[in-house]
């Protein structure tokens, strides 16, 4: 399969008054089309810090960063804005769902950025809620729906631009055992059926064995495969 996500010798650090904290050693890491990689390790070890560069939240202190061949670190803030706008779906622990918006209103809402008319945008948000089986709960607001339908809600917006990468930080962090499963069945799906690419970061076992792939950081180091 092609590489959808290439990183190379990634350096990540930051200041602390004087002192500069290394966060990532030089990681390496290629992510094939299509693949779920599930990223592993203890608090601290850098997993949060990766998916952000790897979804252009943040930028490296040094190495490469290619998703389908572009290097994003060389974007500025403009044009990483709207890289990300275009290319990421991304899925919070905690939703980071608008409370005053209905479920339909808070899935539309990165559709606002783009070109496609208000019929279009019905089109894609209808659609979106309908493959994460809330087709029903429109407008439903939060406060309406369970932590699981939240998630779905969330999960919704996430795929509503059609992305290239979908990134995942903990997205079952704060949901029961059933709606965990849920949650993994549905990022499943949009895996095999959709050929979505996807990147989790996890502490749960469970979640990650959901995933094709399995990597693990330790104190800013990707361990070899199988690690």
């Amino acid at each position: 399969m092609p590489i959808a996500i290439e990183v190379k010798d990634l350096y990540k650090s930051y200041k602390r008054d004087a002192l500069e904290v290394p966060v990532l050693n030089n990681v390496s890491l290629d992510i094939e089309r299509g693949e779920f990689m599930a990223l592993m390790g203890p608090s601290g070890s850098g997993k949060t810090t990766l998916l952000n560069i790897i979804a252009g939240i943040d930028r490296p202190t040094s190495g490469r960063i290619l998703v389908e061949g572009q290097d994003i670190a060389q974007l500025n803030e403009k044009q990483l804005a709207q890289w990300r706008s275009e290319h990421v779906g991304f899925i919070f622990q905690f939703y980071n769902l608008i409370p005053v918006l209905t479920a339909f209103e808070n899935v539309e809402l990165p559709l606002l950025l783009t070109p496609l008319s208000k019929a279009e945008r019905k089109r894609q948000v209808q659609m979106s809620l309908e493959i994460v089986g809330l087709g029903e709960r429109m407008k439903h607001t939060p406060n309406q729906l369970s932590g699981g339908q939240q998630q779905r809600v969330a999960i919704a917006r996430a795929i509503a631009t059609d992305p290239t990468i979908i990134v995942a930080d903990e997205p079952t962090g704060d949901l029961d055992k059933k709606s965990a499963e849920e949650i993994m069945t549905l990022l499943t799906r949009l895996n095999k059926e959709f050929n979505k690419t996807i990147v989790m970061v996890t502490h749960d076992p469970g979640a990650a064995e959901r995933a094709s792939v399995q990597r693990h950081l330790e104190k800013g180091d990707l361990l070899p495969l199988g690690q």
